[in-house]
């Protein structure tokens, strides 16, 4: 692309009064406002009024701003440019909106995790976010992460287990299967907390959440290494969820991979694995068994968990053999995970294989981190863990107004869905008391726009681009 001959003496000025950057904030917004937001932060959040006052708005104006982009308070002020006075009430300053910020004390976020699942359950009502068959199991998965800060001015900030300064944010997702995930718990800890504080609560209200979404099936939540605890598995399973939860390898651990007779092992689809058509399966060097097992055997026997242990071997490389020294004997890597995951309903192979994908929760982390949670903006721990909590309201509805728009957008990362359907440019026009956006001429996700704006405003409402 080259820069038109006919616009070397261009100028620029910024006096359009009836343009927006950001017409698709027009259906996130109405769907926003139909799942309830701004009536649920109304309803539960008891900021005091001095700064306070309508905090309905105020969070929705947040969640607008997080929605087209925003990553810190002074980006809140792009909601306030050209039209958008014309499209949307309660247009707050950026300083007007970190001083609501931080008057928030701990109780009024834990509020503010109340509205987020509220409205995370009426956007699923809207928005087909979790639709499985009963039959399927619908996954809660539990992972930190990092998000790195700068200066010693954040409170609560430290040095974690990844060596970075900054604060701890404690998430699970939900998913089912052939659909991405969606936030359902969220916790903001201090920079150098254990990965595993706070879990079981986490995930208490994680699996709360899930029931009201009323997604269908039997739950299944899975996490790493840092969560395998009495307190995280208990929590879960009292909730009616099985668990899945990859174990440490302590001494009972190891003594139980040892009784695994030579014959158990079965090969499974991994890196570079090759199907052979004639045999009917997998060649890899990858294989799985499983042994029954009891987790926590050292505490009291009413707390004793019955599972199954399902371990994964590798053939390890081992360097230290001599060159050109073959080894005597295969020695392997082996990665072990506990679950209490009936044998019936997922059997060794699919139990590795569905376990394996709690991977994706990382790529919902990144997806926070390059958009909202780019940084934690204010000093002050509590607003920053208000902040965290705007922030998994914007993803997710995000996320429901991708699937409301459809056109394969239902799975993209957030910034994608922001440029394609949210970030659109519109010149206002009014006629007989009704507005009409004019939007760009042969826009490439047109049709997913006017799927998500049909979807969410009266039909009649939609005019022609």
């Amino acid at each position: 692309m080259q820069l038109s001959h006919t616009l070397r003496s261009m100028s620029v000025s910024f006096d359009d009064t009836n343009l927006v950057s950001t017409a698709g904030l027009v259906p996130a917004m109405s769907l926003a406002q139909e799942a309830g937001l701004q009536e649920l932060a109304d309803g539960w959040l008891s900021v005091p009024t001095d700064k306070g006052a309508n905090a309905g708005l105020k969070v929705a104006s947040l969640v607008a701003g997080m929605t087209a982009g925003a990553d810190s308070i002074d980006d809140m002020g792009l909601l306030r440019h050209g039209g958008t006075g014309k499209l949307f009430m309660a247009r707050y300053a950026p300083s007007t909106l970190g001083s609501f910020l931080r008057t928030f004390s701990f109780g009024h976020v834990r509020q503010l995790d109340a509205v987020a699942s509220r409205f995370l359950a009426g956007l699923a009502e809207r928005a087909p976010l979790l639709q499985a068959p009963a039959e399927n199991y619908v996954f809660v998965d539990v992972d930190d992460t990092i998000i790195e800060v700068h200066g010693y001015a954040k409170q609560g900030s430290g040095y974690g287990y990844s060596g970075v300064r900054g604060l701890n944010a404690l998430l699970a997702t939900v998913t089912v299967p052939d659909s991405t995930p969606v936030i359902a718990a969220q916790r903001l800890r201090k920079g150098a907390a254990n990965s595993a504080r706070g879990a079981a609560k986490l995930v208490a209200d994680a699996l709360g959440t899930v029931k009201k979404i009323s997604a269908g099936g039997k739950t299944l939540m899975r996490a790493d290494s840092a969560f395998y605890g009495h307190a995280t598995v208990s929590a879960a399973m009292k909730a009616g969820a099985d668990v899945s939860v990859t174990v440490r390898m302590d001494s009972a651990v190891k003594r139980a991979i040892a009784t695994i007779g030579e014959d158990a092992w079965t090969p499974i689809q991994y890196t570079d694995a090759v199907y052979d058509e004639t045999a009917g399966e997998w060649i890899s060097k990858a294989e799985v068994a499983e042994i029954p097992f009891t987790a926590f055997s050292s505490r009291k026997k009413a707390e004793r968990v019955p599972g199954r242990l399902i371990v994964r071997r590798i053939p390890e490389l081992n360097p230290k053999a001599g060159d050109g020294q073959a080894t005597l004997f295969d020695t392997h890597r082996f990665h072990a995970f506990f679950t209490t995951a009936a044998a019936g309903a997922l059997d060794t192979v699919a139990a590795d294989k569905i376990h394996r994908a709690h991977a994706v929760i990382e790529q919902v982390n990144a997806d926070l981190k390059d958009s909202a949670l780019a940084h934690l903006p204010s000093g002050v721990f509590t607003a920053n863990a208000a902040w965290l909590v705007l922030a998994v309201m914007a993803f997710n509805l995000t996320r429901a107004a991708a699937a409301m728009a459809g056109n394969g957008l239902a799975k993209a990362r957030t910034g994608t869905i922001r440029r394609k359907l949210i970030n659109i440019p519109a010149r206002i026009a009014s006629s007989a008391r009704k507005v009409l956006l004019h939007l760009p001429k042969d826009w490439p996700w047109e049709t997913a726009f006017t799927h998500l704006f049909s979807a969410v405003l009266k039909p009649s409402a939609a005019a022609p681009a």
